[in-house]
């Protein structure tokens, strides 16, 4: 019963964080995600989806290398960081691209999920 719980609590603090980090990423860019997703556009739904892809694997790797809940807390707050940080670097770094993700330019949302969910693996990787 013990490993039920404890699978239950990550699970739940897990999703907590991922919803968490998905309303602060979507407040933290410079467009609405979520109303230009509802529209169909496809480069800011691939952004949004590296980023919580890479997200989630920072979370992954603290769960399967640390033994404490606050442990996971403290890489779950560590991943957020990172990865609006890879966003902030990204948006300053290459001219125009919020715009290009609002006019649904779908190679540059892919670049950047494909930046996030590499800065994920690499965050990650850095915890083993």
């Amino acid at each position: 019963m013990q490993q039920v719980i404890a699978y239950v609590t990550h699970l739940a603090l897990g999703v907590a964080l991922l919803a968490c980090f998905f309303f602060t990423y979507v407040k933290f860019t410079a467009y609405n995600e979520v109303e230009l997703i509802r529209k169909g556009n496809r480069a800011a739904a691939r952004s949004l989806c590296g980023a919580l892809i890479g997200f989630c694997l920072t979370m992954a790797s603290s769960l399967l290398h640390n033994d404490t809940l606050l442990v996971f807390l403290a890489w779950a707050a560590g991943g957020m960081v990172l990865q609006l940080s890879a966003y902030v670097l990204i948006a300053h770094t290459i001219a125009r691209v919020d715009q290009a993700i609002i006019d649904d330019n779908e190679a540059m949302g892919t670049l950047l999920g494909g930046i996030s969910i590499a800065v994920g693996i690499l965050n990650a990787a850095c915890m083993s």
